[in-house]
């Protein structure tokens, strides 16, 4: 592999490829050499290894309410959701008879 296609396999590692990327990404997998097909798979999947663990390595856990404080706001969106709307006293709707 060159120095260009293992540059390619960080971009598909970290899911950043653009349309001109992965025209090179699809040469490369329906091409008519399966070294280099495998070499980059390998330097893919090895990236993304590399990824996870330094994601988890660096991962902090979040804070004790967040749990709650979504809870909280999916309760009040569903209630909000929930509640039937209001709808004024003498209100014409279109298509009644007073319309």
């Amino acid at each position: 592999m060159n120095e260009s296609q293992i540059d390619l396999a960080h971009m598909v590692a970290l899911g950043s490829i653009g349309d001109e990327d992965q025209r090179a990404v699809r040469e490369i997998a329906e091409g008519d050499d399966p070294a280099l097909r495998a070499d980059f798979n390998t330097e893919v999947q090895l990236n993304r290894q590399a990824l996870t663990l330094f994601a988890s390595a660096s991962a902090t856990p979040p804070p004790a309410s967040l749990r709650d404080r979504v809870l909280n706001m999916i309760a009040a969106e569903e209630s909000e959701s929930s509640a039937p709307a209001h709808t004024p006293r003498n209100a014409v709707h279109p298509g009644s008879p007073t319309a």
